[in-house]
């Protein structure tokens, strides 16, 4: 039975490994616009510009690259609590934690294939310090004037060996709600949307046609228009940025997209959904089949998605960007 829409509010931020942090950690400020908030040993805090919360990413020291931690906020301790109740109940009992500045107690569990998947409630609203004071109240940080200035953190797109397994924790243990996905000629998931909000996704699982588990796909940051993500492809061919793909439009979710690599090794989309919304309680699973996959991405670019879908494994740039 899947639990009462609304326990978990939104995503609230990833943790990317990185084997380069002082390039990985300059991307991200310098390149996409975001705000250092803090170190801890080897981690650094980082923010987007909108985001009320102390931070919208965490960067950590490691020999590889990959994906630790996403961080869901509940919208109570109430909620909090029936999630954790159920988890246990649903096999995935965890731990709690307090090793985040900003934020309360975490629980921390891992998805079925292996992801570490964090809730928590009690969360630091920030405050700009006067150099980011914001012209409007309603805004919590002035928008940077240099790099993309992306937005939020959008979405996580997770590897996973079993996509229909791992999507199923998110919607039966978690609550959210399936958007869309992509069905094999053999009946198999190979991709699947779902969402915590009126946003159309906030987690997507991808197929790992290796096997493997506990991997990233890519994580998504939202800007405001089209406009920026063509302005962030032209910005990564002058400061040399890796571009994998895009900018174009993805069928699935209709977003407007741009694949780049970090130097650390970790995908990163900057996607433009702001104007697609699930406002329907009675939203049908939309599902895309093979022969409809093998058109490609909206305007006929076969993507990554494809590759993955059809068996022909893409080019693998995580350890060379």
């Amino acid at each position: 039975m899947t639990p009462p829409l609304g326990d978990i509010a939104h995503l609230g931020h990833v943790e990317l490994l990185t084997p380069d942090l002082d390039r990985s950690l300059a991307f991200f400020t310098d390149y996409l616009g975001l705000t250092v908030n803090g170190e801890r040993g080897d981690s650094v805090y980082l923010r987007t510009w909108d985001d009320y919360e102390h931070h919208s990413l965490v960067l950590t020291a490691h020999e590889t690259s990959g994906i630790r931690r996403t961080a869901l906020r509940a919208s109570s301790e109430e909620a909090l609590q029936r999630r954790v109740k159920e988890l246990a109940s649903a096999g995935h009992e965890g731990r709690w934690t307090e090793d985040e500045p900003g934020l309360g107690p975490l629980y921390v569990t891992t998805d079925p294939d292996g992801h570490e998947v964090a809730l928590y409630w009690e969360s630091e609203w920030y405050q700009a310090p006067q150099a980011l004071k914001p012209g409007l109240k309603n805004q919590p940080q002035a928008k940077p004037g240099h790099g993309v200035a992306v937005r939020r953190l959008d979405h996580v797109n997770y590897l996973a060996a079993d996509v229909a397994a791992a999507a199923d924790f998110h919607q039966y243990v978690l609550g959210a709600r399936p958007t869309e996905q992509i069905r094999l000629d053999s009946g198999r998931i190979a991709a699947k949307w779902l969402t915590f909000t009126n946003k159309s996704y906030d987690v997507v699982y991808t197929e790992d046609w290796t096997g493997s588990r506990g991997r990233l796909h890519h994580i998504a940051f939202a800007t405001d228009t089209r406009e920026d993500i063509l302005r962030a492809a032209d910005l990564a061919l002058d400061t040399g940025v890796f571009i994998e793909t895009g900018p174009h439009k993805h069928a699935i979710q209709q977003t407007f997209f741009l694949y780049v690599y970090e130097p650390g090794g970790n995908r990163v989309e900057l996607c433009n959904p702001l104007t697609r919304l699930v406002l329907a309680p009675d939203w049908p699973l939309i599902t895309w089949t093979e022969e409809e996959r093998k058109k490609g991405q909206a305007w006929g670019l076969k993507t990554i998605e494809s590759f993955h879908t059809h068996g022909t494994p893409p080019v693998d740039r995580r350890r060379d960007p």
